[in-house]
This record gives C-alpha cells, structure tokens and sequence, in this order.
C-alpha cells in the first residue's frame, strides 16, 4: 500500500513539473511581445556604420534604410521605433542577452547564425563585392592572395577575405576601412555593392568595383529563439509593407530601385 501510494505521489509531482515546465515555456512564447506593447517601444540594433543602410546623419541621429524598415515594422505594431547602434561583432550576444528586441542591420543569415537566433523572411538581398583604389591592377578574388584587404570585424566578408588567403584588417565599419585604403593602408575593401557604391558617390572617392559579386546572401531581421510571436509580426509587416509599395518608397529613396 506504502509503495502504490508512493507511485502516485511521484506521479503527481511528474505531472506538476511537467505542467510548471509548460507554463515557463508559454511565458517565455509570450514576454518578447507582451514587453514590447507594455514598453510601447520596439528596439532593433544595427552597427550605425554601414551606410546606407544605417548610419549617423549631420544631426546625429541613427538613420537610412534599416533604420526606416524598422520604423515601419514599429509603426505597424502600434509601438515607438527604437534603434540602437551596438559593435558588430559583439552583436549577436547583445540580442541573446535581452539587450534590445531583434537586430535589423543588414545581418546575412547564414547556417551558423541560425544555430542561435532566428531570422524573418529575407528583407533584401546583397552581395559582396571588392572595393579597390582607381589605380589598383585587382580584377577579381583571385588577385587578393597577400593583399592587404579591410573587412568589417564579425561579418561573412571577414570570413571570405581569409578564404581568398588576403592579409586582412578588420574595422568597426566600413567608413574607417575606406579612410584607410585612401591613405595607402589597404589594396582593397570587401562589403556590400551598395555600401561600395554609396561610398564612392557620398565621398567622392577615387574608388571602383571590380569583378562579379563574389558570393550573394539574403539579409534578415535576427529575433531570440524564445520570441516566435515576435516573428510573426516582423514577417507579417515585412510582407504588408512589400504588397502595399511602402517597401518600394524606402528602398527606393535610399538606392533608387527595389533592392529586394
């Protein structure tokens, strides 16, 4: 009798943890969105050194195209737009550590990054290019073996460089890697075409790309694993803003094309 009545006794406290375990689970479903609307604000982090896409204006504000599809995600939730800039390489760990809501700035989703975070549908798609001085011999990712070449720290051009077998620098941002290859410091920059192109124009720089793209990814709006409903609604506006021609205004102001 002692040991049937054990048996359930243990049963029960089975059950009760399950149904704890289940409750913390839904909880956690739940805290991304239900803070969100209780703080009324959506925080989104980019490097801020990565223009167009985002960067600091003359009036120091966080801004460009990242920065304005969050603030249409935001507005769609009914909530204030709150951007962050955070060191890049340090990017991934702010969001799993609850710094901020999501990371909307031009991160590529890539197998590894999908082993911690989560990613919307993909928001644009980009490529990466070479970034050479006028005068520069380089036709290609062949002609980077020993060069000296500026990648931003923590991103897939890093990785691609030391693949090329390139001696490679590594930044906070691209604008510091460009001010380096105008001085002599570098043979070439890899980034994305548009930043390439937004440098040459922005800048007046003596600068070209050269050869194909050498690899193309999608970009995505990384989210915690614990906040699906959050993802709903980032997939949810992405795809409104993309039927409604709110995503073409944006693209276009800041590229003069849809660059989804």
């Amino acid at each position: 009798m002692k040991k049937f009545n054990v048996l359930i006794l243990v049963t029960l406290i089975m059950l009760v943890a399950t149904g704890c375990g289940a409750s913390k689970s839904n909880s956690a479903t739940k805290e991304a969105m239900d803070k969100i609307k209780a703080d009324g604000k959506l925080t989104y982090a980019m490097s801020g050194q990565y223009p167009p896409f985002n960067f600091y204006n003359e009036k120091n504000e966080l801004t460009g195209f990242d920065a304005e599809i969050g603030q249409e995600i935001a507005k769609r939730m009914n909530v204030k737009a709150e951007p962050v800039a955070i060191q890049w390489d340090g990017i991934i760990a702010g969001l799993t550590a609850s710094k901020f809501d999501m990371i909307l700035g031009s991160m590529a989703i890539t197998d590894e990054r999908l082993q911690k975070v989560n990613f919307s549908t993909p928001y644009y798609r980009s490529g990466a290019q070479i970034i050479v001085p006028n005068d520069s011999k380089i036709s290609g990712g062949a002609d980077l073996k020993g060069k000296n070449v500026g990648v931003v720290l923590g991103t897939t051009f890093e990785t691609k460089a030391r693949e090329l077998g390139a001696t490679v620098k590594t930044y906070k941002g691209d604008p510091d890697a460009f001010n380096d290859m105008s001085s002599g410091r570098l043979d070439a920059v890899i980034t994305e075409k548009n930043v390439g192109l937004n440098a040459i124009k922005m800048n007046k720089a003596p600068f070209k790309l050269v050869g194909d793209l050498l690899y193309v990814e999608k970009i995505g709006i990384a989210i915690r694993k614990d906040s699906p409903e959050l993802l709903k609604a980032v997939n949810d506006a992405l795809a409104k803003m993309m039927e409604d021609g709110t995503y073409k205004t944006i693209s276009e102001k800041y590229f003069g094309s849809d660059i989804r």
